[in-house]
């Protein structure tokens, strides 16, 4: 009797604090990925449950649920911010390549950033590396350090504006 409430015990532990719909939610997206890598052949579903199962188990245990609720207009509008600004950046930096007499002024802007180093912020960060015309090249505690080819641009705007778009659509806590 011992050994079983033990592993009950155990099974408790391992399972405590999970939120079984995000698991769930989890191991269907996986399940996604699965089929549009590898298909649906009827062979391939015992190795499709160990690896669904791995998955999920790996990424809950690396990256715990949160209790972040993305905002699906908060993404889109996120999208169309960030398509916009690499469109436009893309094009200054096209224009500045082409076009010699154009000056370029690089060196390094602080943004001060709200994100705690962690996730959060290296999400923002790599999203930011994107946009043409800069790209991210340190940190610290409070602030990323930014390589830009024109530092006399409004960079710091539109990095806030990103920053604040992400915050929205990702992190609507």
């Amino acid at each position: 009797m011992a050994g079983s409430s033990g592993r009950r015990d155990v099974r408790a532990h391992v399972t405590a604090g999970v939120p079984w719909r995000r698991a769930a939610s989890r191991a269907v997206w996986f399940l996604c990925l699965w089929l549009v890598l590898a298909g649906a052949s009827p062979n391939d579903i015992p190795a499709a449950i160990i690896a669904i199962a791995a998955a999920t188990w790996t990424s809950l245990h690396l990256l715990e649920p949160g209790t972040a609720r993305p905002s699906p207009r908060a993404i889109f509008r996120l999208t169309l911010l960030f398509l916009y600004h690499s469109v436009v950046a893309g094009a200054d930096v096209a224009r500045r390549a082409l076009d010699p007499r154009l000056p370029l002024r690089p060196g390094f802007i602080a943004y001060p950033t709200g994100l705690p180093r962690g996730p959060r912020r290296n999400v923002f960060t790599t999203l930011t590396s994107l946009l043409p015309g800069s790209v991210p090249a340190g940190e610290d505690t409070t602030q990323i350090l930014y390589h830009c080819l024109d530092v006399e641009q409004p960079v710091v705007e539109d990095l806030a504006a990103e920053e604040i778009a992400l915050v929205r659509a990702l992190y609507n806590d």
